[in-house]
């Protein structure tokens, strides 16, 4: 049985200190405390708690959902170094008895970068006995099950992992925190994807057919060539496409398109039966942020996602004064919002943020 004082936060490669900084705000508000172990462009960090049970308040109290940088958390102990070739599992069971019974799932993962990638092979091919010998000894239950916990093993070689567990009610529900997307051939370009993860983040499944139906009616700022307007248009909604370039030729022969060869800072909607707005336009966070709260305050949209493109330094600070700010200005206008915001798979040096106005 190990001892169980580490939070692993998989991550973009390249923004390990992003996710570290944002981890040691987050658990400092709860008044936990603990250090950081950073390797760059590893694509993973390691929070160590002080106070021994820390790692388990944490990983409870700490809502997933609400981290931007983390792809996905769970708790562990310390890396198993030196795994026998001929016997991994024995160690990988020593380390998970008393710590966990009938868990719901098994991931095997690894880092998203080149190195962990070689080590997928290995890990796809694992998974099976290792799956088998945890049912055996009942820490894994024999049906897979969505309400228990989920058993990670992260890999860093093939013979050393860090072993633990994630909580189903908060956790990401995707293998290495990743949407398996497929780029469809006929969109007009790849950003298209950053929107479809979006709404695959941040609408529950159980909610598309009312968020997401046929017929509403959506705004996209900065639309051109049009890979956002290519998700609403798939979804059977009616898009006013605002962007001096030019529209990809497809979308709009579909007759759900609508383009303004206007500046997207500058449009102002003449209905306001506007449900979405989204917008992936290159300029200032702190610009982008105030355009948004604009259209919120008007009451010109109900729905949006919007990318905040960042600096090279200070990132987490810099989303952190654009979500306080968009927060600041709505609250004074007594709005009420609930703001999410995620570095999604897709996105590059960029933030996705979605806001939905709740009436009444």
């Amino acid at each position: 049985m190990q001892k169980l004082n580490k939070i692993i936060l998989y991550c973009r490669s390249g923004f390990e200190k992003e996710c570290a900084a944002e981890i040691t705000d987050r658990s400092a508000q709860k008044q936990i405390y603990g250090f950081v172990k950073v390797k760059e462009n590893s694509g993973y960090i390691v929070f160590e708690c002080y106070q021994d049970g820390d790692a388990q308040l944490l990983i409870k109290d700490l809502a997933f959902r609400t981290l931007i940088f983390a792809r996905q958390i769970f708790l562990s102990g310390d890396l198993l170094v030196d795994l026998p070739t001929n016997d991994r599992i024995s160690p990988i069971i020593d380390a998970l008895s008393g710590c966990i019974d009938k868990a719901g799932d098994l991931r095997v993962e690894v880092a998203d970068t080149n190195e962990g990638k070689a080590l997928s092979g290995f890990c796809r091919k694992f998974t099976v006995p290792l799956r088998q010998a945890l049912r055996s000894k009942r820490i894994l239950l024999k049906a897979e099950n969505p309400s228990r916990p989920v058993i990670h093993l992260f890999f860093i070689n093939s013979n050393s992992c860090y072993v633990g567990y994630s909580l189903s009610q908060n956790n990401s529900p995707f293998y290495m925190g990743i949407p398996r997307l497929k780029f469809p051939t006929d969109a007009p370009s790849r950003s298209t994807l950053k929107l479809e993860e979006a709404f695959h983040i941040f609408i529950p499944y159980e909610e598309w057919d009312e968020r997401l139906k046929g017929g509403l009616n959506a705004v996209d700022l900065g639309a051109c060539p049009g890979g956002w307007t290519y998700q609403l248009v798939k979804r059977n909604m009616m898009v006013y496409a605002i962007d001096n370039g030019p529209m990809n030729e497809k979308l709009m022969e579909t007759g759900q398109v609508k383009h303004y060869r206007e500046d997207g800072f500058k449009f102002m909607p003449k209905k306001h039966n506007i449900y979405w707005l989204v917008c992936d336009m290159v300029e200032k966070p702190t610009k982008v942020t105030e355009l948004i709260a604009k259209w919120l305050v008007n009451g010109w949209c109900r729905e949006t996602i919007f990318n905040l493109k960042l600096p090279m330094k200070k990132r987490y600070e810099e989303v952190k004064q654009s979500l306080h700010l968009l927060n600041d200005e709505l609250n004074n206008k007594k709005i009420n919002v609930q703001i999410q915001a995620k570095q999604l798979y897709h996105d590059r040096e960029e933030v996705t943020v979605h806001v939905q106005r709740i009436w009444g």
